[in-house]
């Protein structure tokens, strides 16, 4: 019978050659139960070598590296339903709203059939497509390179875009969140067109799970005092939470 150490050890090695794992195909190849795998996954993401997803985990990468969307949206998924459930409750009819890129800006727009005489405008295709159906609603994309990894728009064209108009709210969600360092993303271009959003908001909402605090990506976006609402999972910590406070910034814990 091999150890938890022998096991985990084992676990580590396959999640580092195929970058993902199982719940029930570790579970069938250690003879354990599931509950002693989640055990395991559990033990390994608080050691930051995995991202916990439903019914397995990703190996975690380093935060200067860029995701693919299809990653991103195995991560933490109910605490990004929980937040994006919030944050529609924070847009009023007739609102102008820009929506970052990104899997809880996803959940936003899925959420928004029922607002009256919104403009929305987005650099995602994919969250254009996702609105494009709703009435009483007016859709813009900026237009510009995609980025195929999140179908996102960046470069000259997304920027000149959004700084034609002014937007009540921006629902910006970030890879990195850190006191000293600030709002971070992997990608520079995507961090200049995030720079821009937030200077044509008046209000700058950051949407993000827990995981993301304390920690800093390649790209500086803006000083965390830019914010004025984070909305966040409870996980948070305590100290943390506090500073965000002492910054006048609304933390909102779903």
């Amino acid at each position: 019978m091999r150890s938890t150490v022998e096991r985990r050890d084992s676990i580590i090695q396959i999640i580092q050659k195929n970058g993902k794992v199982r719940v029930d195909a570790l579970s069938e190849k250690f003879d354990v139960s599931s509950v002693t795998i989640r055990n395991d996954l559990d033990f390994l993401e608080k050691k930051g070598i995995v991202h916990r997803t439903h019914g397995g985990a990703l190996l975690r990468k380093s935060v200067y590296e860029d995701p693919s969307l299809e990653e991103k949206q195995q991560l933490y998924r109910k605490e990004k339903q929980r937040i994006g459930e919030k944050a529609v409750e924070l847009i009023k009819d007739g609102d102008s709203i820009l929506l970052d890129s990104g899997t809880t800006a996803m959940e936003i727009a899925q959420r928004l059939n029922g607002k009256k005489n919104l403009t929305v405008m987005t650099n995602a295709i994919n969250l254009a497509l996702k609105l494009g159906n709703l009435e009483s609603m007016s859709v813009m994309l900026t237009g510009g390179l995609l980025r195929k990894e999140s179908f996102s728009l960046v470069g000259p064209e997304a920027e000149a875009t959004i700084s034609n108009y002014y937007f009540d709210k921006l629902f910006l969600g970030v890879d990195g969140l850190d006191i000293n360092f600030g709002l971070t993303t992997p990608n520079p271009m995507e961090a200049q067109l995030n720079r821009i959003m937030v200077e044509r908001a008046q209000q700058v909402i950051a949407i993000t799970d827990s995981s993301k605090f304390g920690r800093h990506s390649f790209s500086y976006i803006c000083d965390v005092d830019v914010i004025s609402t984070l909305i966040t999972d409870t996980n948070i910590s305590v100290e943390f939470e506090r500073e965000l406070l002492r910054r006048n910034i609304d933390v909102i814990k779903v």
